[in-house]
Formats: structure tokens, C-alpha cells, sequence
């Protein structure tokens, strides 16, 4: 019988596989902004809160595997089968063939990139702080195609458009859910 994570359990099994305060701090990143979206579309703060914490609980001991390994993680755990479905999917195409469907996954698989993102975009910032951080500033980072090399923004864009919503909307309720942790994430500036 699956049993429900709590927060404190999901943040446990994330440090027991994650040292790196980077990974962390992603982690705490994308569960803030998922949490957001919940609030915003009425959907299951927790759930999606948690889900979002440990969307990347292989990836650090299990690079060449990642979003394979937590399946086999997260079944010997019981977790839900759609809270591991979920995880799998943020990798679509990327390093996973499972396609996010549920508007939780979609979620998820846009703003894993997106994060990224944003958090360059506030770091290059004079006071290195997500508070004053705009839609504007990371649209002008975004173009700079050398700027944060790394986060897909072909991702992000597919995301955006299986959630129907437009891309500055996401990027300004990615940046609102990221100020709600801006301490915890060291975006709080100087």
C-alpha cells in the first residue's frame, strides 16, 4: 500500500542521497516555485511542494541514471505511483521517454529549467537578490544565449506551451514562488 511522504520525510531522503548545497538548494528552489503554482491553479500545496523537493534525488549519485534510479528508490520507499511518475517526467526527452500529462508534471518539467534561470539572472544582479529580480531581466538574459549555457530553454518554452500560459506569466510566478524562500535559497541579497 503506497504511503504519502511527508515534507520531513521527502527532506531526509534528499540529504541522505544529496551533499551538494547546490543540488539542495535547487531542490528547496523548485519546491518553493511548485508550491506557488499549486496555490495558484488550487491544486495540492504539499504534494506538489514535496514532489518538486526531490525531483532530483538521483541525479547526484546517479548522474548517468537519473530520473531511471529514483523509480527504484521511491517504489522501495512506497511512494505513490504518481508522485514517482511525476519525478520521471521532469527528464522527458532529456533522460526519460515518460511525457508529463498531469498539470503538476507540466509544471514541473517547465520550471526545473526555468529556475536555473532565474537564479543566474538574480546572481548577476548587483545585490545578488531575487526581490528585485523582473519578468524583464531574465527575458533580456534569456536572448543572451552564452548566459547560463546550460538551462534549456527549448524546455521551457514546450512548457509553456502545454500549460497554455504564456511565457512572461510563468517567469513572473517562478521568480514570486522563488522570493518566498529567497533566504534559504542565499537569493536574498547582500
Amino acid at each position: 500500500m503506497p504511503k504519502v511522504p511527508t515534507r520531513e520525510e521527502a527532506f531526509a531522503l534528499l540529504r541522505e542521497y544529496n551533499q551538494n548545497e547546490s543540488l539542495i538548494k535547487h531542490a528547496l528552489t523548485v519546491e518553493a516555485v511548485m508550491r506557488h503554482f499549486a496555490e495558484l491553479f488550487g491544486e495540492d500545496v504539499e504534494k506538489w511542494g514535496i514532489i518538486g523537493l526531490v525531483h532530483d534525488l538521483d541525479y547526484e549519485k546517479f548522474p548517468e541514471q537519473h530520473c531511471q534510479k529514483v523509480k527504484d528508490i521511491l517504489t522501495e520507499k512506497e511512494w505513490p505511483e504518481d508522485y514517482i511518475k511525476a519525478i520521471q517526467s521532469h527528464g522527458w526527452k532529456l533522460c526519460s521517454n515518460i511525457e508529463p500529462t498531469e498539470k503538476m508534471e507540466k509544471v514541473l518539467y517547465t520550471v526545473d529549467e526555468l529556475t536555473g534561470l532565474v537564479t543566474a539572472t538574480a546572481l548577476v544582479r548587483p545585490d545578488k537578490s531575487i526581490m528585485e529580480t523582473t519578468v524583464k531581466s531574465v527575458k533580456k538574459k534569456w536572448k543572451q544565449k552564452s548566459f547560463a549555457a546550460g538551462v534549456n530553454r527549448e524546455v521551457i518554452e514546450e512548457g509553456a506551451n502545454m500549460l497554455g500560459m504564456d511565457l512572461d506569466q510563468i517567469i513572473d510566478e517562478t521568480i514570486k514562488g522563488m522570493q518566498k524562500v529567497a533566504e534559504e535559497i542565499g537569493l536574498k541579497g547582500e
